[in-house]
């Protein structure tokens, strides 16, 4: 399966600043969201990098990663407004573009051209989640390897390889192994 490219929404606007409402800089190791809170909005990063992920029991378990240009938020939360499960967390200095969910609807209203990206950035979201649970399920590490950085390899240039390891769930040094095997 090939998962479209993420779609970066304010790429094509005229002017971004028509659509986020602030810009925000978040330290390293500090959230942007924590379990608990309910996330009411929707961010781009701008610079920078981070990790969305829960704790279980006995670990943190990494779900998907923001770097630039990527949208992020714990959608559950801000689609129901239930707290969220998940932690957002700056892996370094960070800069994202946010703009508050009542904003956001309120300007998908009045701009269709917008609503239409906004649709097609939450079917690639969808078709990566699938992705993702197919290599997860169906294939090895070494393929699991593979199979993502041949979709995201700016994903290897954002993101430290010990949380890429425990995303694509296998030890820092199985993963060390597989990488000096390329």
């Amino acid at each position: 399966m090939n998962a479209p490219k993420e779609l970066n929404l304010w790429a094509n606007l005229r002017n971004p600043d028509e659509i986020y409402s602030e810009r925000i800089t978040i330290q390293r190791d500090e959230y942007l969201v924590a379990e608990g809170m309910v996330d009411q909005y929707l961010y781009m990063v701008e610079e920078g990098a981070f990790k969305i992920f829960y704790i279980t029991e006995y670990q943190e378990q990494i779900i998907r990663f923001g770097y630039p240009d990527s949208i992020m938020n714990s959608p559950v939360s801000f689609f129901t407004g239930a707290p969220s499960e998940f932690y957002i967390q700056a892996l370094k200095k960070s800069v994202v573009l946010r703009i508050h969910r009542n904003d956001f609807y309120e300007y998908i209203k009045q701009n269709s051209t917008f609503l239409l990206q906004y649709t097609q950035a939450l079917e690639a979201i969808v078709t990566q989640l699938i992705t993702r649970e197919t290599d997860l399920l169906t294939v090895s590490p070494t393929e699991r390897y593979q199979r993502v950085f041949k979709r995201s390899p700016q994903l290897f240039q954002h993101i430290p390889a010990k949380y890429i390891a425990s995303y694509l769930r296998m030890t820092p040094e199985t993963f060390s192994r597989i990488r000096a095997q390329k």
